[in-house]
């Protein structure tokens, strides 16, 4: 018996030449590379390596654009923008031991935050595989191990037919919910190898949906159709889905107050009657999120941020919707919903019933006055006057990359993102040198509009070198350096616990100059001027900010 499907597999006349035929002079490079455009990737980023050769000279018989950073793991972290900004898988190409090892920190940062990145990275050659000690250059007794506790999945190619396959249960991997970085090594043998296999054509690689179970939403629909005080945590989850639309049906549908946990900027409009903006470090907002009879949590894990220092205790029923099966329940107990974030509020908006409640903006205002007035008795009007500068120079729909520094902390509270996927920083994992070389990824990304990055002194060290990277791709990222002359928030913190603070201070170099030097241009500003400066900035694609200004944060709540 014939089926109709097994008439759809049979190859055409042409396919059959050309499989017959395959060009001269491919190795298992061109497998790699086949394999990434027939999966629709059109952009790649990374360093090469000695083993790692033969991919690399594969990419110049390809159509993949190239960009290349100058340490690996600022090559993740641009690989880990460029999978935030276009939902894509970002393809990251590494070489053998240190080069593979020092992308870590940023698949880390990939992992927290969900943000899909596929690492391909080298391997010594077959025979040295298995953990024999045969003293290959950078060989490691299992390479694969280092990163299995970091990426969702590991995968090791022997040969060069197992590379297309492999390559596309990793990106499948990568972009099932909840997205995450993934890795895959092919030996320096099998990718220098030249191959007689057709070329690669195109791949399914469909990402596996993740519905919810419909008689735990019919139960979620009904508990908030009911509940007095209902309330909303929405998390990077919300981001990630692009569910924002749906969260703000249902939050009006209920009348429920939203509030966004830092990887949730966004979600809610930031203006809305019903939004307790992001203020969810403040223990004003953490006394109102625990008074909720129902409290929905979607897309968040409720970890140590988004939990205020895991002070928040939830006195009502709690529904999670959450992707991460891990994170279910794992903090708080309740409903716990494992689906994807748009999917399971689509299922509630088809079942909750509307609710009518006209003291939820009242109660809203209330509580955002009372968190102003704990902030203006501080005497933080510098911090506020740097950050509403930031915000008002930054062009709406323009993303914003944050490094670990005092203002992304007050960015996390207090920054208006003006739509979802617009501020990303590196609060997943909590790594320093993230913002610069995020906000190139972003850049290559889409080239239409000018991105921000936001770094301290110390973090901006850790990837100045991506100056040449900036000037290389001609990439439209405007860097805001705040030089407040060290490691400020260790700086606060080991005053507040001991006293004094120690190793804290740093010698920087005339950042203006420095970025001169790599051909970019560079303007000293202050507070003051910031805006102007910022704003032009933006618009001529100019580079190197230096506010000479020492910030501070604003008391924690959590310790009271």
């Amino acid at each position: 018996m014939t089926h109709d499907h097994d008439l759809e597999l049979r190859p055409t006349a042409a396919q059959t030449e050309a499989a017959l035929n395959p060009p001269p002079g491919r190795n298992g490079g061109d497998l790699v590379v086949e394999t990434l455009a027939g999966l629709g990737a059109t952009t790649v980023f990374g360093l090469p390596g000695q083993h790692a050769l033969g991919m690399f000279d594969a990419l110049r018989r390809s159509d993949l654009r190239y960009i290349g950073l100058r340490v690996e793991n600022n090559a993740g972290f641009a690989a880990d923008a460029y999978g935030r900004i276009t939902g894509e898988a970002a393809p990251l190409l590494l070489s053998t031991g240190p080069g593979a090892l020092t992308s870590l920190a940023a698949l880390q940062e990939a992992a927290a935050a969900s943000a899909p990145v596929l690492a391909i990275s080298s391997q010594v050659p077959t025979a040295g595989l298995g953990g024999g000690r045969h003293g290959y250059l950078h060989e490691l007794p299992d390479q694969s191990a280092s990163f299995r506790g970091v990426v969702k999945s590991v995968h090791t190619v022997r040969t060069a037919s197992q590379i297309p396959s492999a390559i596309a249960a990793a990106w499948k991997s990568a972009l099932t919910v909840p997205h995450g970085p993934v890795w895959v090594e092919i030996p320096q043998d099998v990718l220098l190898a030249e191959t007689m296999l057709p070329v690669v054509t195109a791949m399914d690689a469909s990402p596996d949906e993740l519905p919810p179970r419909p008689e735990l939403t019919a139960l979620a629909a009904h508990l908030l159709s009911r509940a007095e005080r209902p309330a909303i945590i929405a998390g990077g989850g919300v981001v990630r889905s692009d569910a924002s639309g749906k969260l703000r049906q249902l939050a009006e549908r209920i009348q429920a107050p939203v509030v966004t946990t830092p990887g949730g900027k966004g979600a809610f409009p930031w203006t809305h009657p019903l939004s307790l903006q992001s203020w969810i470090e403040d223990r004003h907002t953490t006394d109102f999120l625990q008074d909720a009879d129902v409290l929905l949590v979607v897309g968040s894990g409720l970890g140590e941020l988004s939990s205020n220092y895991h002070t928040f205790l939830p006195r009502g029923r709690v529904i999670q919707i959450e992707a991460d099966l891990g994170k279910l329940e794992s903090n708080h107990p309740g409903i716990g919903i494992h689906a994807d974030a748009r999917l399971a509020l689509q299922a509630l908006l088809e079942t909750v019933e509307p609710r009518e409640d006209e003291t939820a903006p009242a109660r809203v205002r209330a509580l955002l006055d009372r968190v102003r007035e704990r902030i203006d008795a501080q005497d933080l009007a510098l911090e506020q006057q740097v950050l509403t500068a930031v915000r008002r120079a930054l062009p709406t729909g323009s993303p914003s990359f944050w490094d670990m520094t005092i203002l992304a902390y007050w960015a996390w509270s207090a920054f208006d993102a003006m739509g979802p996927n617009h501020l990303h920083s590196a609060q997943g994992a909590g790594g320093l040198g993230y913002g610069f070389p995020a906000a190139l990824g972003a850049a290559a990304a889409d080239p239409t509009r000018p991105v921000l990055a936001v770094s301290g002194d110390g973090g901006a060290l850790y990837s100045v070198a991506e100056l040449a990277t900036a000037r290389q791709y001609d990439l439209d990222v405007t860097w805001l350096i705040v030089d407040d002359g060290g490691y400020g928030i260790l700086r606060e913190y080991m005053t507040d616990a001991f006293g004094e603070p120690t190793a804290t201070e740093l010698t920087r170099p005339d950042y203006v100059a420095l970025a001169e030097s790599f051909g970019v241009p560079g303007v000293r500003t202050t507070p003051d001027s910031l805006e102007q400066d910022l704003a032009k900035s933006l618009s001529t694609r100019a580079l190197g900010r230096r506010p000479p200004a020492v910030l501070r944060m604003f008391a924690p709540t959590h310790l009271d």
